[in-house]
């Protein structure tokens, strides 16, 4: 499962974090928009939590398939032209 991009015109909730005070000033200092780089971070997070959720909840499939990929090869391999 895949997270959307953000949609062109973002419905936005707003949010408090608590960050440690040195951190908040560099960000500042550096002109780093900090809900920018919070939400592009959590979307990379979340992507990565639906992925490794994914994989957990099809291991017995993958495991089957890849047994099965190893014993009677790729199906169709004869016909690959690369």
């Amino acid at each position: 499962m895949k997270i959307s991009p953000p949609p062109s015109k973002p419905t936005k909730k707003a949010t408090n974090i608590t960050l440690s005070l040195d951190v908040y000033q560099a960000a500042k200092s550096l002109g780093i928009n900090i809900s920018q780089v919070c939400e592009q971070r959590l979307r990379e997070e979340i992507q990565l939590r639906l992925e490794r959720q994914w994989n957990e909840e099809h291991a017995d499939f993958l495991t089957v398939y890849n047994r099965r990929v190893e014993a009677e090869g790729l199906a169709l391999e004869k016909w690959r032209s690369f």
